[in-house]
């Protein structure tokens, strides 16, 4: 490790399994990933039950007398003045009110996808953590990964020509006729469906490939299209399709998600002038990339093609331990240690554009939410 080195102290609101993940990711050592500058502690969960999130705490850690304190409500870990930084598991709906909740106690905050159910309750909770100079992200871990990086350098060098169409799909089967209607894929109180809950996977590319290319400048796409499928078991989008218009790069994103059937292979395809990147399922950690090198520009022939494995989402070879969700946490740390209050790689603008779009590809489709689920109007 370094001379120097930045310890963020992490407490978890939320003992699900997407916070067990989280936590098995950041406590492993750093320089299992070759990260030297930062690391992380685990300090405190807190869920309704002390004594459920003390047993959540020896299974995640593999450690029964693992020193992180079990707490059983969200005020406690906030009011801990031993924790620096809050991670958000709870389901979306949720969201909204722990991260003002977090921000308004002092803490820096790491929210997961989607950061809330609506561009208004992001805007605003951007707005607030400025206000009080803390640090606020959405857990959108797929872009951290080594990967993203990878597909999204070759889009925007420009090593396969000018970029069209981006094809991304991730869909699963929810077995929607033989699970509780109060199952948070099929609950309209906890804004579940397809969109919200699976939608922002697809989405990360549009923004990765288009919307973060050097020649759009961060340009929003200048139309957005939606189709809306809705389940007769509770009303919430069953199956979602929705197309984005980026008119400075002539290119768009075709983008789907559904709860009824598996994603297809290639899961995500980007084509350009010269070549295609092709991605197996699953797009959010995606471990084999294929890139064709066409005979010529506009052409069908593939001249070559190379494969590339990235196990986790990391560069095969480099033998990276965890899921992958720990490069996001690092991004909070340097961010956090430099005083930034966001961060460059996904910052408050791409939030807020997925959110947008969202809404808009709900308004098109008629996806209502009930009362109180939203805590700031659309």
């Amino acid at each position: 490790m370094a001379e120097s080195v930045f310890k963020l102290r992490w407490g978890i609101l939320g003992a699900g399994w997407i916070s067990g993940v989280f936590v098995k990711d950041i406590i492993l050592h750093p320089n299992t990933r070759g990260v030297t500058d930062v690391i992380h502690e685990f300090v405190a969960i807190g869920s309704r039950d002390a004594q459920k999130a003390k047993q959540w705490i020896a299974e995640k850690t593999g450690q029964a007398d693992h020193p992180a304190k079990a707490y059983g409500s969200y005020e406690e870990v906030v009011n801990d003045p031993e924790v620096d930084a809050v991670y958000i598991g709870v389901p979306h709906p949720g969201h909204y009110d722990l991260v003002v909740l977090a921000l308004n106690h002092g803490k820096h905050v790491l929210c997961e996808k989607p950061c809330t159910v609506n561009a208004n309750e992001t805007k605003a909770l951007f707005k607030l953590a400025k206000e009080k100079n803390l640090f606020l992200m959405e857990a959108m871990w797929t872009r951290f990964l080594p990967v993203a990086q990878y597909i999204a350098d070759l889009v925007h060098k420009g090593t396969l020509g000018d970029v069209k169409v981006v094809h991304a799909d991730l869909s699963g089967d929810f077995d929607v006729a033989n699970i509780p209607l109060t199952h948070r894929i099929l609950d309209p109180k906890l804004g579940g469906g397809a969109l919200l809950d699976l939608g922002p996977y697809p989405m990360i590319w549009a923004i990765a490939a288009l919307y973060e290319h050097p020649s759009n400048e961060r340009t929003s796409p200048s139309h957005v299209s939606g189709s809306i499928l809705k389940t007769p078991l509770t009303g919430v989008d069953e199956h979602t399709s929705f197309t984005l218009t980026f008119d400075k790069l002539a290119a768009q994103a075709i983008l789907s998600c559904g709860i009824t059937v598996s994603t297809p292979n290639p899961a995500l395809v980007i084509r350009c002038r010269k070549g295609n990147i092709l991605v197996d399922a699953p797009i959010y950690r995606p471990h084999t990339v294929r890139v064709q090198y066409l005979e010529k520009a506009g052409g069908e022939t593939v001249e070559r093609e190379e494969v590339t494995k990235w196990p986790n989402g990391s560069k095969e070879g480099d033998n990276v331990q965890g899921g992958g969700w720990h490069y996001q946490a690092d991004e909070v740390a340097r961010c956090v240690r430099d005083g930034k209050i966001e961060s460059n790689v996904w910052g408050s603008d791409k939030t807020i554009l997925q959110m947008e779009v969202f809404d808009e590809v709900r308004k098109q489709g008629g996806l209502l939410y009930p009362e109180g689920t939203e805590k700031v109007p659309m």
